[in-house]
């Protein structure tokens, strides 16, 4: 059973940081991509970044590009995800997910099998 358990939201204003952590048990988490989503009151899920199993490629969305860091522990079975520089538009539920193949990534939602509960992070402005 794939358990993913994500922590390091919170409230913080314009301009700060949070680092993410997602913490994944129930298989082996080096052979998996790994990614996260946002999701936030009354709009779709979308992409935020993902990494892949080796960490040899990472992949961000455009709104996130040059702001947030994914990476990942396989060592600690964790992956995280830096966000510096936060803007109130990100302010969302924050998704950690896995793939149900091994060496596969991915952007979109359809291609994960596994979520974790989400973390809140709210931006004030």
């Amino acid at each position: 059973q794939v358990q993913l358990v994500e922590s390091g939201g919170g409230l913080v204003q314009a301009g700060g940081s949070l680092r993410l952590s997602c913490a994944a048990s129930g298989r082996t988490f080096s052979r998996y991509g790994m990614g996260w989503f946002r999701q936030a009151p009354g709009k779709e899920r979308e992409f935020v970044a993902s990494i892949t199993w080796n960490a040899g490629m990472t992949y961000y969305a455009d709104a996130v590009k040059g702001r947030f860091t994914i990476s990942r522990d396989n060592a600690k079975n964790t992956v995280y995800l830096q966000m510096n520089s936060l803007k109130p538009e990100d302010t969302a539920q924050y998704l950690c997910a896995a793939p149900g193949q091994p060496f596969t990534v991915d952007r979109r939602s359809v291609g994960y099998a596994y979520w974790g509960q989400g973390t809140q992070v709210t931006v004030s402005s």
